[in-house]
């Protein structure tokens, strides 16, 4: 569903990963998925200041196949764009998101989000791309397990190609826009510039050698340009109406790219009786969303 509505706010879409843990089938099997009892002992940690063996470092373990949505960046991809847009959040299947990497700082707003009734996503078969004038694509690791092989996603990039809406994918939701073939199975995005999670940085993870796919390696093979900077470093590139981050560390200034690139185009069609100067309202919403960060 989507978060709270104005009838002057535009329209992005959210797209995030519906693969779980529990379903990459890792090392040993299917892996863990508790994340509201895995909440509640990091939130109770938190409280009582301790420091528990069996959640050291509050990192929940990864299986060896990649899965579930950044906590962090999708954190900050929602409230960012949540005070700009009408915000609508989708997965394939409309599957609960699975979150990952969930830490101390983030452990109560997920759990709160959870809550909320916007927490259950769309379907993203069902989504008309047509009525959204943004894309964004938190980081995913799980984007290699279904997004980067979504055709409902493809007709949705595809779309927002062709009539130069603002995009903006994180770390490895990057992958995500690889679905974008054309028939002759050319890359829409041939001759762009972007980034993604480096080689360097995806080699250091467990089952790199079973990754399906190295953004990197996909980008270059398909005629397009790949900028990567230090691992873990905080590096964006803005290319015509596509903006990219290198890992979920870069997610804030891409998703402010992103904002302004909205805010570069003086106005947006109308939708009823409303019309919008979307510059201001996209300026004013950006304002407030880094006002709000934690």
């Amino acid at each position: 569903m989507a978060s709270e509505r104005l009838p002057s706010r535009p329209a992005c879409l959210l797209v995030a990963s519906g693969a779980a843990e529990a379903d990459s089938g890792g090392e040993g099997g299917a892996g863990p998925r508790v994340p509201l009892v895995w909440l509640g002992l990091a939130l109770a940690q938190r409280l009582l200041g301790g420091q528990d063996a069996g959640t050291q470092g509050l990192r929940r373990p990864r299986t060896g196949s990649p899965a579930g949505v950044s906590a962090q960046s999708f954190l900050h991809c929602f409230t960012l764009a949540s005070a700009a847009f009408n915000l609508q959040v989708a997965t394939p299947g409309g599957k609960a998101i699975d979150f990952v990497d969930v830490t101390e700082s983030n452990a109560r707003w997920v759990q709160d989000f959870r809550l909320k009734a916007y927490a259950s996503p769309a379907k993203l078969e069902s989504i008309d791309g047509a009525r959204y004038h943004a894309l964004l694509i938190p980081s995913c690791p799980g984007a290699l397990a279904d997004l980067a092989s979504s055709g409902s996603l493809a007709r949705i990039l595809q779309h927002f190609h062709s009539e130069s809406k603002p995009i903006c994918a994180i770390g490895h939701g990057v992958a995500a826009l690889c679905c974008a073939t054309s028939e002759d199975r050319s890359w829409v995005f041939h001759g762009y510039t972007l980034t993604g999670p480096s080689v360097y940085e995806l080699v250091r993870a467990p089952g790199f050698a079973r990754l399906p796919l190295v953004v990197e390696d996909f980008v270059k093979d398909s005629g397009a340009g790949f900028s990567a900077s230090a691992p873990d470093a905080v590096h964006v590139v803005l290319d015509r109406h596509l903006v990219t981050g290198q890992n979920a560390n870069s997610t804030v200034p891409a998703v402010q790219n992103l904002l302004f690139l909205c805010s570069s185009r003086s106005s947006w069609a109308c939708s009823g009786v409303f019309c919008w100067p979307l510059r201001t309202l996209l300026l004013l919403g950006l304002l407030e969303a880094c006002r709000k960060q934690p």
